[in-house]
């Protein structure tokens, strides 16, 4: 494992000075309380004293004292010498070495530092240092800056950077050894085997084995199911659900997996044993989890599909013989009308009937109404349904057979449909008058059971229990044991001893308190203050109003206005674009990757380190591809080696996975942070969230349908994350358009910038109670545009409060007691999301499924029910946060216009079968956006300056609504030139000369 992982640069900025302390810096390390100017005073003149407090505020910021400790920034000695009132120059006397070392040594023995070697400090801080590296999978150059400032912390004086650089790099190794090892052992020899054989070729095919198995579904239909269940059965000879890996961490084990599918099978053969079997391990442990999966999403798939297709067959079946059902409509209107005029009592109603329509005609009317119409509540064609019994029996055993499934108390009666389905699928017709039929509604009942015998068909039977199962699946009322995506929620919140010991700190980090009371009485008081507070303004806020409709009272919240440009806006916005230099895309992310260094996220996936060269070369080129949807053949250039396609098809498969693609983007959105104009625009507390919608021409199991996005094909939603500063800060994707909101909180928690919003805005797609509820438990406010707010309903607490023109409307009483009886299960959800230990996606659709909610999510949205009344009431009563709100979410709209502008390849539509790829290519367009972003924002902000210096008065307000999402001045599209750029590099052009201004650290 190589030691040299830091560069030349960063060596040079361990244990000195490499900038000047921030105001921040200043004030915690080199602050001094009574107890330090007590020992300080007792030195001889002020030099001295001078320089005991600039060695003990080193020591404290560094970690290390210097070599010349008079070798610091002057602001330091200037902050030092203001705190002991004596003169800063007198600090240039400070050059005995002796007295420099004596106070040295009486900080070190004062203050409790210690050498590097010193025990048992030593052994702690690698015991630290290893368990660290045993847990994550991070970086050797990551882990040396956590190692120092650990040593900083623990008052560890540190060593020199090689010895650091060998220890990180030693305990790395021993780590790794460590895992595969305990990894190698878990299969006997036989199961070793086993996973030998996959790195075989097969000869008919040409590939390996475990290149098949790494393979997931793409086709939708009974071969698609039967495929999906076979490889699951291949996965299944592997025996590796037996294996016991809950000492290894989660995370490692699915790096060494993504790392075994990444490689060719080849690189996997030539390494060593232990390794090779390790890998292998991990491979078959994660993926078996993941084929589980994917037998359960090409079923539902596949149903979902088929429920349709019947049902749209049947409609029009209906359309074809309307003529039927209106002659049949007509006679029975008839009958009925003679009912209703008949007021002879001698003559017997129904002979007045059938003197005008004959009993048989009137039977076969009933007949034909019964047949060609549908119950109210009825969304499937049963009797077309049942025509595909003999297709799903085709994989239906060989599902049962693979697919073990366990219940909640919630799901037992849906088990007990399976396992009688099981059990009896090809029994006699005798044996289903047993069949279990808790669960069953009335549409159902009408197909399922014979109104005449009472037997059961058992055809309807099983569709009925599929569609049980896979609704229960989805609200994991069923779960599978070790699948990722139906497994048991309840095994993955924080339970037991380990929330008893971990509470305390979610209660800090929430600000929530263990006593429900508590914790409401202050939101039930704020909740109070904010009706009183719009009652008062009511009269003076012309945008409300209430009025009548159909007897209810309903709010009318008056769209708002345009906000108007001013002339001043107008002119500064052509002033900065006629200054913008052209510049070329390639160019754009060189020049962006110098600024910031944002290529360095992308590491190996082997960890190892990196030793080709002009590797940003070749990842840009690769961004290009993935972002412009153009493929590499446009960017490949031969006996270029940056740019040949061997080269960047190997990056391609070793560097860019989500991983590394969130590492970039974070250093871009830290970089862009900083930046002056940045934070005019916005301070990072907001942010938005929204879909952006992409047809996927080729098969994919992770697509759907959509009309109004896709016409008559499918497609995807990348559902992404924007900051009020512009950039986006996480990404995921959807199958088709399902309800964005399910995604939101998934979409806040995993987002890893700098950048740490709290209040989320979307538009009104959506939202539920229980998401304003957990959104609240968490510490965000969630922020939806509404619509249409007549709709919507206020709550309150207590129904004898007189909240004046809104009591007609707020009459919904939040049911206190269900928060009271389950507020430690709630706080033990926020908990458990909150340290990332269970899905949030996953978590929404169990806590309610198709609008109905466990006792829990109930709870939840109690509470949520009360952020949401705020929310409304705010919304409705301040027209400027209103706009706000607007204003955000016309900047991730404005994002999603220039990713279309960058996506311009294949007419805009996503040629990715495989979820993961999906993910990779939308990661890298997101990257790439936001590297227009960082560009745009640096170049206005120095032209902006340049207008300044010749005199022009420019309005804050005007910076504020200037935007970095312009791309005119950006060829996009076109041949790409990265040789030419490259001398452009060397000789340091400036891309700004022409304007006589420059960019500090561009050159």
């Amino acid at each position: 494992m190589p030691v040299d992982f830091l560069t030349p640069e960063q060596e040079s900025k361990y244990g000195c000075f490499c900038d000047t302390p921030t105001s921040e810096q200043l004030a915690k390390y080199f602050w001094l309380d009574d107890t330090d100017k007590e020992l300080i005073w007792n030195r001889r003149g002020e030099h001295n004293q001078l320089g005991f407090a600039v060695q003990l505020g080193t020591v404290r910021f560094l970690g290390t004292f210097l070599s010349d400790p008079t070798d610091v920034p002057q602001s330091v000695i200037t902050y030092m010498a203001n705190q002991l009132h004596v003169d800063a120059k007198s600090f240039s006397h400070y050059q005995n070495k002796r007295s420099q070392w004596d106070q040295m040594r009486e900080i070190r023995s004062v203050y409790g530092y210690k050498n590097f070697t010193d025990h048992p400090a030593h052994w702690r801080f690698i015991r630290w240092l290893y368990a660290r590296a045993w847990l994550y999978n991070e970086r050797p150059s990551v882990l040396f800056d956590l190692a120092t400032a650990r040593c900083i912390e623990q008052k560890i004086l540190l060593p020199g950077v090689s010895v650091l650089t060998r220890l990180v790099s030693t305990v790395r190794e021993r780590a790794a050894e460590n895992i595969w090892r305990k990894l190698s052992c878990l299969p006997d020899n036989a199961q070793k085997k086993q996973l030998e054989k996959l790195l075989q070729v097969d000869q008919k095919t040409k590939e390996t084995y475990l290149e098949r198995l790494s393979n997931p579904p793409v086709t939708i239909s009974v071969t698609g199911i039967k495929n999906t269940l076979i490889r699951l059965q291949g996965f299944r000879k592997l025996q590796a659900e037996n294996w016991d890996v809950s000492r290894i961490p989660s995370k490692r084990l699915q790096q060494f997996a993504r790392h075994t599918v990444a490689v060719r099978s080849q690189a996997i053969a030539r390494m060593p044993h232990q390794r090779r079997i390790a890998m292998l391990v991990a491979f078959a442990k994660i993926y078996t989890q993941s084929a589980q999966d994917d037998v359960i999403d090409v079923l539902n798939r596949y149903l979902t599909d088929l429920f349709a297709k019947t049902y749209r067959k049947e409609q029009k079946e209906r359309l074809r013989t309307i003529k039927d059902l209106d002659k049949a409509a007509r006679q029975l209107r008839e009958a009925c009308v003679i009912l209703l005029e008949h007021t002879d009592p001698s003559v017997h109603p129904k002979t007045a009937v059938f003197e005008k329509i004959s009993e048989k005609d009137l039977i076969q009317a009933v007949q034909i109404v019964d047949s060609l119409t549908y119950s109210p509540n009825q969304t499937l064609a049963y009797s077309g349904l049942l025509q595909h019994y003999g297709t799903i029996r085709k994989f239906l055993p060989l599902l049962m057979e693979e697919i073990e499934l366990q219940a909640t108390p919630a799901g037992l009666s849906i088990l007990q449909a399976w396992n009688f389905v099981k059990e009896h699928g090809k029994s006699n017709k005798k044996r289903w008058k047993n069949a279990p039929l808790v669960g069953l509604n009335a549409n159902w009942s009408k197909v399922v059971i014979d109104k005449d015998s009472g037997t059961v068909n058992h055809r309807a039977y099983t569709f009925w229990m599929l569609e049980q199962v896979l609704e229960a699946l989805h609200r994991h009322d069923l779960y599978i044991v070790g699948s990722e995506k139906y497994g048991d929620l309840r095994a993955q919140l924080l339970q037991g001893e380990e929330w008893k010991s971990i509470r305390p700190s979610i209660l800090r980090s929430l600000d929530w308190s263990i006593d429900s009371y508590e914790s409401l009485t202050p939101l039930k008081e704020e909740l109070d203050i904010t009706y009183h507070q719009v009652i008062e303004n009511w009269d003076t806020n012309p945008a409300v109003q209430i009025d009548t409709f159909a007897g209810k009272e309903r709010i009318v919240l008056t769209p708002l206005d345009k906000k108007p440009e001013p002339e001043s806006l107008q002119k500064l916005k052509q002033q900065i674009h006629t200054m913008l230099p052209n510049i070329d895309i390639p160019q754009l992310l060189l020049e962006v990757n110098r600024w910031t260094g944002f290529m360095e996220g992308f590491r190996h996936i082997s960890e190892a380190k990196s030793r080709i060269n002009e590797l940003p070369i070749s990842i840009c080129a690769l961004l290009i591809s993935q972002a412009c949807n153009i493929g590499l053949r446009p960017l490949v250039q031969d006996g270029v080696p940056s740019l040949e396609r061997d080269r960047l098809t190997w990056i391609e498969q070793n560097y860019f996975r989500a991983e590394t693609l969130s590492e970039a983007n974070a250093k871009l959105v830290d970089f862009h942070s900083q930046l002056h104009l940045a934070n005019m625009w916005g301070g990072g507390e907001i942010a938005s969230a929204d879909g952006l919608r992409f047809i996927t021409p080729v098969k994919s199991v992770h697509s759907g349908p959509n009309p109004k996005y896709f016409g008559s094909g499918r497609g995807v939603t990348y559902y992404n994350y924007t900051s009020d500063q512009f950039t986006g800060l996480h990404g995921l994707v959807i199958p088709g358009t399902i309800r964005d909101s399910l995604y939101l909180l998934q979409c806040v928690l995993e987002q890893n910038t700098n950048l740490q919003p709290k209040e989320i805005m979307t538009d009104t797609a959506g939202y539920s109670d229980i998401i304003f509820g957990l959104f609240g438990l968490l510490g965000y406010q969630f922020s939806p545009r509404l619509a249409d707010i007549s709709e919507s309903r206020l709550w309150r607490f207590d129904v004898n409060s007189d909240y004046g023109i809104l009591n007609n409307l707020s009459k919904s009483r939040i049911r206190e007691e269900h928060i009271h009886r389950h507020w430690e299960d709630m706080l033990r959800v926020a908990g458990s999301l909150k340290l990332n230990k269970i899905n949030a996606t996953h978590l929404i659709q169990a806590l309610q499924y198709n609008g109905k909610p466990t006792m829990l999510g109930r709870a939840i949205g109690e509470l949520g029910r009360l952020f949401k009344t705020r929310y409304l009431l705010l919304y409705l009563n301040d027209e400027n946060y209103r706009r706000k709100i607007l204003n955000q979410l016309n900047r991730g709209e404005a994002r999603h216009s220039l990713a279309r502008a960058v996506f311009y390849g294949k007419r805009g539509e996503l040629h990715q079968s495989y979820r993961e790829g999906q993910e990779d290519q939308l990661g890298a367009l997101g990257l790439v956006v936001n590297t227009i972003v960082v560009w745009n924002t640096r170049y206005i902000e120095s032209a902006l300056q340049v207008l300044r210096n010749r005199g022009h008065i420019i309005d804050n307000d005007d910076i504020s609504r200037l935007s970095p999402l312009g791309h005119k001045h950006i060829n996009i599209v076109g041949r790409y030139s990265f040789i030419r750029f490259c001398c452009k590099v060397k000789k340091n052009t400036n891309l700004f000369a022409k304007y006589s201004y420059s960019l500090s650290g561009s050159e």
